[in-house]
């Protein structure tokens, strides 16, 4: 339950030892690779290292090309997922095979050659339908479309809106000319379409003269025979293109049995560009190839008896104090504080010289979120869901893998303030036997009631906010002591310390012994501090006086907002139980059970809903802005060694 001491790896391996070192590096999954910063500070070092190239633009696009055939799989071939099905494991040698590789990149190649010709022929029969819609409104034109007229008439085809009388088109063509003839072929709600006959030299000034009412030539540039004759071959065409797609499309559909074997080399591919990129991190020349890198400190063993192995030469060290904003942070924790990385995760990674917060914030979050949900029935569900994901599911992501064990934990916490308060489902079950029997006086029992005893609730809450606060002050007076600064841990959290300790003696016995005494300190505390700041007697007073004010006005005034950010404990806990007491009563108006536990249940699933995240969210908020504004010292670099790192399978470690 704290930050992973780390290691400074350097090595240096012979050219013919690049790609078995870096699998060996892989399969241990504990070093960071990055760029041998140390060697390339120096002048003629640098001179003679270049960076390697181990292939990642290639790895990348195979990469890519896997995906896309499980895409193009998931398509034409579904497979239907059991609900909550654990990923498939593999042995670690299996995943690493190459030759199951390559027959699977092979196939993968295969499916995107299908796909791409279904594209095509997609683009095909666009073309051929817009093709026949464009000559639909000719289909009853008895003449060949490459027919201009005869030796002495010309033929044109133009159509007009349909909001222009044939009249007026016929009225326009013949102002041109008295020897013009327009034949109707077609009309609808858009258009109308006319053949124009008319003497030769006349036909640009009957279409010039039909332009002023809204006409347009249509021409079919290429195409031989009547557009019925061109319709019924397109459509042919149609039947062809349908006929090859589901050709296809069965090709692709044959290959379902091999989908699974596709998403296991979907994760090999990706390892491998993981591999590629860390290898392109390397500097060398001809003969040798350099890296450095991080390793956690209680890997320092099976890595040292890796590279015994290989013709390497290496060292392993502490990272000096200027490197400290350089090395990665990892968070070693239990089974009752790892699920609270995804809070870290989500606010931000401790610095590595500074203090993992999770067991610190373990037992107040999970606290918390029980008092603000504070239901048996609501616990019940979230325990459940925690329990049935982890045992059937196993989530293996960053974020799934933690959410939902923190969920079950939340839940246990829920049941409890739930059976203390007597809440299960709001009043569900007190309303039921009432229902039943109007004489009932059934009642869960419960040594408190949000609804009754709402101020006894809001004192707790605010008691509770009091111990974080002190909590996180405690461990900041240590961090302090710790690098030192001992007078600054007495005269500022212990100052601060004794004045609050000495703000509930005096509320509950009423003496005054605690303020005094924490006043005396907090004077002390800012003589110290200025004198610190050197200066002359006018400028010690002077420091003092506004040191001591500052001092009282910042602090009293934070301290008291902070604490009171925790009556919000109390307004969930009780938000949560008027929702659910609304939507039962609601339904006990009705007079029958039935529509009762469907009204309550519809109530309760949207209270249920809106609190779950609600309380996260409320929850976070008072860990992250409260508790870690006291001692909490962010900036860590998350570690990310070079591993095994899959999104299909689990991979069994020999």
């Amino acid at each position: 339950m704290a930050i992973v001491k780390m290691k400074k790896l350097r090595v240096i391996a012979l050219r013919d030892q690049r790609d078995k070192l870096m699998r060996q590096l892989l399969r241990l999954g504990c070093v960071e690779v990055r760029e041998p910063e140390g060697m390339l500070s120096d002048p003629e070092a640098a001179a003679l290292l270049r960076p390697e190239r181990a292939g990642l633009s290639e790895a990348r696009t195979r990469e890519a090309e896997m995906d896309s055939a499980l895409r193009i799989m998931a398509r034409y071939a579904p497979e239907k997922k059991k609900l909550l099905s654990p990923r498939p494991t593999v042995a670690e040698d299996s995943f690493l095979d190459q030759a199951a590789l390559e027959e699977d990149c092979a196939l993968a190649k295969q499916i995107n050659l299908w796909d791409g010709r279904l594209r095509r022929l997609a683009a095909d029969e666009v073309r051929l339908r817009d093709e026949i819609e464009s000559l639909r409104p000719w289909e009853a034109l008895d003449m060949p479309l490459e027919c201009a007229g005869t030796k002495t008439c010309a033929v044109s085809l133009c159509n007009v809106p349909a909001a222009v009388d044939t009249e007026s088109v016929a009225d326009a063509a013949e102002s041109a000319t008295e020897a013009v003839q327009l034949i109707l072929v077609y009309e609808d709600e858009q258009q109308k379409c006319f053949a124009v006959i008319t003497l030769k030299p006349d036909m640009a000034a009957v279409l010039d003269a039909m332009r002023a009412v809204g006409a347009t030539p249509v021409t079919f540039p290429g195409l031989t025979g009547t557009a019925k004759d061109n319709i019924q071959a397109r459509k042919r065409e149609l039947s062809a293109i349908d006929v090859k797609r589901k050709t296809i499309e069965a090709n692709i559909a044959q290959e379902k049995g091999r989908t699974a074997a596709l998403r296991l080399s979907a994760d090999r591919l990706a390892t491998a560009a993981a591999e590629a990129e860390a290898a392109e991190r390397l500097q060398g020349t001809d003969s040798i190839v350099a890296l450095e890198g991080w390793c956690p400190a209680e890997a320092e063993k099976k890595l040292t008896e890796c590279l015994q192995g290989l013709d390497c030469a290496w060292e392993l060290s502490d990272p000096a104090p200027e490197e400290y904003p350089d090395v990665p942070v990892k968070l070693k924790n239990n089974a009752l504080t790892r699920p609270l990385n995804m809070v870290t995760d989500m606010y931000a990674l401790p610095a590595y010289t500074g203090v993992d917060p999770n067991p610190l914030m373990a037992p107040f979050f999970i606290l918390f979120y029980g008092m603000m949900m504070a239901d048996m029935g609501y616990g019940l569900i979230m325990m459940l869901v925690s329990l049935i994901v982890v045992k059937k599911a196993k989530p293996r992501g960053p974020t799934v893998r933690n959410m939902f064990p923190l969920l079950g934990l939340c839940g246990v916490s829920t049941f409890f303030f739930g059976a203390i308060t007597g809440g299960f489902f709001g009043d569900f079950l007190p309303q039921l036997a009432k229902l039943i029997d109007p004489n009932s006086t059934f009642a869960l029992p419960a040594l408190f009631s949000p609804l009754d005893d709402a101020l006894a609730v809001l004192v707790g809450s605010l008691a509770l906010g009091v111990v974080q606060i002190l909590t996180g002050m405690a461990v900041s007076a240590w961090k302090k002591c710790k690098d030192g600064d001992k007078l600054s841990a007495l005269f500022e959290e212990g100052t601060w310390t004794v004045i609050l300790a000495g703000l509930g003696l005096f509320a509950a016995p009423g003496t005054p012994i605690g303020l005094i005494v924490g006043g005396v300190m907090l004077l002390a505390g800012s003589v110290w501090k200025a004198k610190q700041n050197g200066g002359g007697p006018v400028k010690l007073v002077l420091g003092t006086f506004t040191g001591l004010f500052g001092s009282l006005y910042n602090n009293i005034t934070g301290y008291f907002s902070d604490i009171l950010s925790y009556s919000r404990l109390m307004a969930l806990m009780l938000a949560g139980a008027v929702i659910a007491q609304v939507f039962n009563t609601l339904g006990g108006i009705t007079g029958n059970v039935i529509s009762f536990v469907l009204i309550s249940m519809v109530g309760n699933a949207l209270n249920f809903a809106l609190n779950i995240l609600g309380c996260f969210v409320h929850d976070m908020r008072l860990q992250c802005l409260e508790f870690f504004g006291r001692f909490y010292e962010d900036g860590g670099k998350p570690f990310r060694p070079l591993d095994m790192e899959t999104k299909f399978v689990d991979i069994v470690k020999e």
